[in-house]
């Protein structure tokens, strides 16, 4: 949403001020806009999947995953987004979302490696919703790792399932099959909400290992150049609580984490943890677990990673412990 101020709050401009950014960020916020053009609106009618993140009736937020057939999403005028499809009973958000909520979604093609980022306030309709926009951002490639989906589609056959935990299930802290699938990430994405609760979404993704598991309840990844905006950590600066949900592409189980996360500055500079070229880093302290079964298709194809990614920090995917 443009403001007096810009299209940037408080904790956006501060990130952009300790981050060295805020002229770059004034140039990149002149593609934030509160429409949908025409060619936005045709990327998001072929799409099958979007990112949502939210905060749920406690105020701790949530990421999770929306899929339907290409069509599911629909722009009916340049000011809204029709979504064909609701969490699942067991999804964190899926009581949040039957009310009106703020939410932040991305529509992400990871075959095309496009992606589009939205805000704004969802409304329940039908068994969908339709989301009142408030930002639309159109994202660059960078870290997206190429992967095609399983059908359907033109001469694709649908892949066989692959094995799927038996079970939803919920803890406050990691257990060891979890802390393998985070570890080993090559993706995941991040929510966060402003102090007035207007939340985001967003893509993080690196080389398997940029996702460090250094506890139970203890994460931290690199925080990487990108459009000089810092969203997220913008958001972090003003109101910590975050959720990350972490896609195993394999069996098509989504890992739901809610908690809160703190920035480190400078961290990578100093031979620290941050990523050795912006020096930042994030760390996120898991309150809340959801394992859910079966919220994508299983079966995508094997990735091709990003040549943007940096190399991953010391211990790969073995840091799991």
């Amino acid at each position: 949403m443009t403001t007096a101020t810009g299209p940037y709050h408080r904790g956006e401009r501060e990130a952009q001020e300790r981050a060295g950014l805020r002229r770059k960020a004034e140039i990149s916020g002149r593609a934030i806009r509160d429409t949908v053009p025409p060619v936005a609106a045709a990327f998001l009618a072929e799409q099958r999947l979007l990112v949502a993140g939210a905060a749920d009736e406690r105020g701790d937020v949530w990421a999770t995953v929306l899929t339907g057939p290409a069509g599911f999403l629909r722009a009916p005028d340049e000011r809204s987004l029709s979504v064909a499809a609701r969490p699942a009973p067991a999804d964190p958000l899926a009581s949040a979302l039957e009310r009106p909520a703020r939410l932040g979604m991305l529509a992400i093609d990871t075959a095309t490696r496009r992606r589009m980022r939205m805000n704004g306030t969802a409304h329940p309709q039908g068994g969908g919703l339709l989301v009142d926009l408030d930002q639309v951002v159109a994202n660059c490639p960078k870290y997206i790792q190429k992967r095609t989906p399983p059908g359907p589609g033109p001469g694709t056959p649908s892949a066989p399932l692959a094995a799927r935990p038996a079970r939803v299930r919920r803890g406050d802290r990691l257990d060891d099959g979890q802390r393998r699938l985070v570890a080993g990430a090559d993706t995941f994405f991040v929510a966060t909400a402003d102090e007035h609760g207007r939340a985001d979404a967003s893509h993080r993704g690196g080389n398997p290992g940029f996702l460090q598991v250094l506890t139970p309840t203890r994460l931290r990844w690199p925080d990487y150049t990108g459009n000089a905006m810092l969203l997220t950590l913008g958001n972090l600066l003003v109101n910590p609580r975050a959720g990350l949900v972490v896609p195993d592409y394999a069996t098509g189980a989504t890992l739901h984490l809610t908690g809160t996360a703190e920035i480190t500055w400078g961290a990578g500079a100093a031979g620290g943890p941050g990523d050795a070229e912006t020096g930042r880093a994030v760390e996120f302290t898991v309150t809340g677990v959801v394992e859910l079964p079966g919220t994508v298709p299983a079966g995508w194809s094997p990735p091709e990673f990003s040549r943007f990614n940096p190399p991953a920090p010391a211990g790969g995917p073995a840091s799991s412990r």
